[in-house]
């Protein structure tokens, strides 16, 4: 692949570290220290998730471990059609920090009167410790991360989160390059019981609405007045929301209020539907959580908005979505590093070993193997 995209070579549009840092130094302090507590908290928290090495001793004398190995080079994309997202930078930069990536590239759409992305998205790829960072966004980005340009090196895994174009770029590499998952619009799934207060639960419902006229927003409860109540406090507040128009688009396409006769029927659905996001509402939130096994990520309780999870919890905020919870998970460590297994084997158990894999090799017709496991049986006994 050529170093050009659009008439415009990549050296063109890599932003330099330099300006980065300057644009950290130059954020609002509030947003600074807002930015700063987070990485600070998701630094903190995939440390304590860091995957560590273990070994096993199957048989006496035969040892399997398993190592993770920190991948060479990772990109991450930070969208910046609608709004610009920090928070998506910390959230994929920080963990492949920790987890101790050689080479951490950040591509992220040019604002139109700068060329270049925007001043809280330099200076978050400044705070979480980005090498690099390109002027580059949409299906493009995900094409010079995955196939490598003569300016931007080519990446073993691309993360973060995206519109449809990038989304669907990202599958149409994932034969060339790892991708943390597939993902569409917001989700939010509350769950509820009588307990709890349905002006919370609009209010969740119209913030994740507020991502995208495609989010899906849906509350299920065991109470036929608590739906009631939901509906009326949403029609009253979407009205008053800043971004309402977007709002009342997702609500009306793909919003709901759903009212089921018992918690087991709820809880049911929940794992059928594998929503990005759960918030959880009812009166023996443990039990239930305990129950609850394809969601992005579980909000316990009314206190825990799912905003705190967007930005400040330090838990990972790229998460699956459209059903895919249900065989994938959030953005962790984990996705920053490959698997060595490795396998030791002493003389002793090399020897009784032998028989039953000759027997093993024999039934699938591999001789050769059959010959190289037999061989340490004669050994043993010469």
């Amino acid at each position: 692949m050529a170093a050009e995209f659009d008439g415009v070579t990549l050296d063109r549009l890599e932003v330099p570290m330099s300006q980065c840092r300057a644009a950290l130094d130059a954020l609002d302090p509030p947003l600074r220290r807002a930015m700063e507590r987070s990485a600070t908290n998701i630094r903190r928290v995939h440390e304590f998730f860091r995957p560590l090495t273990q070994e096993i001793e199957s048989e006496p004398g035969i040892v399997i471990g398993r190592r993770p190995d920190p991948l060479g080079r990772v990109g991450v994309y930070a969208p910046g059609g609608r709004a610009a997202y920090p928070s998506s930078v910390l959230m994929g930069v920080v963990p492949a920090r920790v987890a101790g990536v050689g080479e951490i590239i950040v591509c992220s759409p040019p604002q139109r009167d700068t060329g270049v992305p925007s001043e809280v998205v330099l200076g978050a790829a400044a705070l979480a410790g980005a090498d690099r960072v390109f002027s580059l966004g949409g299906a493009g980005a995900i094409a010079a991360m995955a196939y490598g340009t003569t300016s931007l090196p080519r990446v073993d895994r691309i993360v973060g989160p995206g519109n449809a174009y990038v989304a669907e770029a990202k599958l149409q590499v994932a034969s060339v390059v790892a991708i943390d998952s597939p993902a569409g619009p917001s989700e939010l799934l509350v769950l509820a019981d009588d307990s709890a207060d349905p002006v919370l639960i609009a209010r969740e419902m119209l913030a994740q609405a507020e991502h995208d006229p495609l989010a899906a927003v849906v509350a299920i409860t065991t109470s036929e007045s608590l739906a009631t109540a939901v509906l009326t406090a949403l029609a009253a507040l979407a009205p008053e929301q800043p971004r309402r128009e977007i709002v009342a688009a997702a609500l009306a396409a793909q919003g709901a209020v759903l009212w089921v006769d018992s918690l087991d029927e709820a809880i049911a659905f929940a794992n059928r539907y594998a929503a990005e996001h759960l918030l959880l509402v009812v009166a023996t939130a443990d039990a239930v959580l305990e129950r609850l096994r394809s969601s992005g990520t579980v909000f316990v309780g009314a206190y825990a908005s799912v905003a705190f999870g967007d930005y400040m919890t330090g838990a990972n905020h790229v998460l699956p979505t459209g059903g895919l919870a249900r065989s994938y998970s959030g953005l962790s460590t984990l996705d920053f590093v490959r698997w060595t297994t490795y396998q030791r084997v002493t003389r002793d158990a090399a020897a009784r070993l032998a028989h039953d894999v000759g027997i093993f090799a024999d039934a699938e017709q591999l001789g050769g193997h059959a010959l190289a496991a037999r061989a340490w049986h004669l050994e043993a006994r010469s």
